[in-house]
């Protein structure tokens, strides 16, 4: 927390709109996240003798795919996926798109062809993998017996019920030929660096992408119960396989994973550290909640809306930021991610105070499976939308705060930005 300097900020404030400001923030978080930026000083040696082989998934993929080759001193080859629309152009990693969140054939396909380059490595081979947020879903080789439909039909009501992303990831490891640890053993005695950018609240090197090169503490019970909790009914091949013994993950201690490292090269709390040292060059204050908060989207806007109007009450001009990620439990049938979800409920809070403006988007530009990063709360939010005959609190209902904002034109649109630290949150409070 910095102490404020009123004149500088209500200076930057004539400047910029408290919008544009926030947008700013927002601009800066993705900027310091970038693969460009976090990746190369993390590069290993490369081999005396061997090949390097890169691997690799998730929305960031290809850019670490690109960051890689410009950096690299040696000679490489591999293949990485990443979502749609967030290719890169590459000379010797060929990159492939995949759906996300929901898996599809070509996400398998992907899969299965790095499966085959890291078999029959030797221990002077280096392989080297790029893991970013979104590789859970993007790099799908179904376990023995699972068609990729079921796997499929199981991941939608994960991403329905309201689960984190520690319990989804333990199923989605314990459906897979590749994940939690799988890929790492398909490329013993190869060496294995794994550089990833990470999504997951706390940071665990092993969640991130569902950890393919690292050993996986949750077991074949925990998935089971994970479906049991939210009442998930799972089909038959998939029962079958949360049942036998042979798909258990690799565990701590296996002999095959000895030769595998990971180093997270950038996270939430990097993004939030870049937007606070821009905030206190401009003379706020700064209040950061934290970079790994979870919760229900609503919820958590509600509570960030009180400490708002608390700071408001006491006369404070005050920013309030925070990462991590938020679940939405979808029980209607509207449009929206969790940003915009997290942004609704804050607005319903806030109920039009005056002076409180808010942003919140997910650093990979997309909010959920739209088109939008997130959306921006200004004070006359909730006014405008029933200028427009549109109820906020039947949207609330509904999950269709995408419907809201984009109808008052306060969706933030960037497009991918080939990274992805997760959510990004910040809350202006104004006293002058």
């Amino acid at each position: 927390m910095h102490s404020i300097n009123a004149l500088t900020a209500r200076r930057d404030l004539t400047m910029d709109s408290p919008e544009d400001f926030l947008r700013r923030l927002f601009d800066t978080a993705v900027e310091a996240v970038l693969p460009e930026h976090c990746l190369p000083g993390q590069l290993p040696a490369p081999p005396d003798t061997g090949r390097t082989i890169v691997v690799g998934a998730g929305k960031g993929a290809a850019a670490m795919a690109q960051s890689v080759e410009a950096a690299w001193p040696g000679n490489l080859s591999g293949l990485v996926v990443t979502r749609y629309g967030h290719g890169a152009e590459t000379e010797h990693i060929d990159v492939l798109e995949a759906a996300h969140p929901v898996p599809d054939a070509a996400g398998r396909k992907a899969a299965e062809r790095m499966l085959q380059m890291v078999d029959g490595l030797d221990d002077d081979d280096l392989v080297l993998c790029l893991l970013s947020g979104g590789g859970s879903a993007l790099l799908t080789a179904p376990a023995p017996g699972v068609p990729l439909d079921d796997k499929q039909t199981v991941n939608k009501a994960l991403l329905r019920s309201g689960a984190t992303i520690f319990e989804i990831n333990c199923v989605r490891k314990h459906l897979s030929a590749i994940k939690g640890g799988r890929l790492a053993r398909a490329a013993y005695p190869a060496r294995v660096v794994t550089l990833m950018i990470s999504d997951v609240p706390g940071d665990d090197p092993a969640v991130v992408a569902s950890g393919p090169t690292l050993a996986d503490a949750t077991t074949l019970d925990d998935a089971r119960a994970v479906l049991a909790k939210y009442g998930i009914e799972p089909p038959e091949s998939i029962a079958a396989c949360l049942t036998d013994p042979a798909n258990e993950t690799p565990k701590p201690g296996d002999d095959h994973l000895t030769r595998s490292d990971a180093i997270v090269v950038a996270r939430a709390a990097d993004a939030l550290a870049a937007a606070e040292a821009l905030a206190e060059r401009e003379g706020f204050e700064t209040i950061v909640l934290g970079d790994d908060l979870e919760g229900e989207a609503r919820g958590l806007g509600a509570v960030h809306a009180r400490l708002a109007l608390d700071c408001k009450a006491a006369g404070r001009t005050v920013l309030i930021v925070s990462g991590g990620e938020t679940t939405v439990t979808v029980r209607g049938n509207g449009r929206g991610g969790r940003n915009v979800e997290y942004l609704l409920g804050l607005a319903q809070a806030l109920s039009g105070a005056d002076g409180i403006y808010a942003i919140a988007c997910d650093t990979d530009g997309i909010d959920g499976s739209e088109d939008n990063a997130g959306a921006v709360v200004l004070p006359d939010t909730l006014a405008r939308a029933r200028d427009r005959g549109i109820d906020p609190q039947g949207c609330l209902d509904n999950n269709d705060a995408y419907g809201l904002f984009s109808a008052i034109g306060d969706l933030v649109m960037t497009g991918p930005t080939r990274t992805n630290v997760n959510d990004f949150r910040a809350i202006l409070v104004t006293n002058f």
